[in-house]
């Protein structure tokens, strides 16, 4: 039976992020996505023109109505627009108990529109993190998260703990942000630290790179995978969705989710920094 994964997350439709990466990723992935919308986007690769959320009462039926009847092995969070949306999915989560969870802290579509609001950050810290298994943010991200600037490696370490003593298990800081000559990803447990790394490529195509990652990390963890290898082949596959690059629209395009059909022999690499044990 091919795993069965849950999407919760908001609409673009543009196709290149939210709920469309998502499903476009877990299709590219050979497992199974379900999806629970949490807000609908007017959005193109040139910004977000518009966003009207999904009741909470409705959010709530859609998680009851996939959990009553899948087999949901693993699942991600994205856009969840505001307390009261990030609240009612974190009180499913726990009920639920998925054995999987990453949550990608949607705050800033590419173009700049904010997608979290201001007054939802503390909701993110304090009932969602402590449901999730991984958190994936970049690191403007992780500095709201962790309430501290990031300037070094030693910073991004420090930021790394602070988010996991919010209650969340593994944390990975996303390097895409950063001015480093290759697109370095850290990754932090309770038991061991590594990063992974591969070249940066030079384009302006990255619209949902970070739904497209999650929802990567979150196929592979369903198909069972240690979570070097689930780490490793979802920035391989985030990797080949940008550097096999559409070309769409006037902004900032999408990626390609089956760049990876396309690909050759793109190096993925791992950085142990220390470890106590192997998972």
């Amino acid at each position: 039976m091919r795993p069965q994964v849950l999407t919760i997350a908001g609409s673009d439709s543009g196709g290149g992020a939210g709920i469309q990466a998502d499903l476009k990723t877990f299709q590219e992935l050979g497992v199974f996505g379900t999806s629970v919308l949490t807000a609908i986007t007017a959005q193109n690769t040139l910004g977000v023109h518009g966003i009207e959320a999904i009741s909470t009462e409705m959010i709530t039926r859609q998680i009851d109505a996939v959990a009553d009847d899948f087999s949901i092995t693993a699942c991600k969070t994205g856009m969840l627009v505001d307390a009261e949306r990030i609240e009612a999915v974190a009180k499913a989560l726990e009920r639920y108990r998925f054995e999987h969870v990453v949550v990608d802290p949607v705050m800033v579509a590419k173009g700049g529109a904010s997608l979290l609001q201001v007054s939802a950050v503390e909701a993110l810290r304090t009932k969602l993190l402590p449901q999730a298994t991984i958190v994936t943010p970049n690191i403007p991200e992780a500095e709201v998260l962790a309430r501290m600037e990031i300037r070094t490696e030693a910073d991004r370490m420090k930021a790394a703990q602070v988010i996991r003593a919010l209650g969340v298990d593994i944390v990975i800081i996303k390097g895409g942000h950063s001015d480093d000559v290759e697109a370095v990803d850290l990754i932090v447990t309770e038991s061991e630290a590594f990063r992974v790394k591969a070249t940066r490529i030079q384009t302006k195509d990255t619209h949902g790179t970070g739904c497209t990652f999650s929802a990567a990390l979150t196929a592979e963890l369903a198909y069972g995978k240690t979570l070097r290898q689930a780490v490793v082949d979802a920035k391989r596959f985030i990797h080949q969705a940008i550097a096999h690059g559409l070309s769409i629209g006037n902004g900032h395009g999408p990626t390609n989710h089956w760049g990876h059909r396309l690909a050759k022999g793109e190096q993925i690499t791992i950085d142990v920094m220390y470890e106590t044990s192997t998972r």
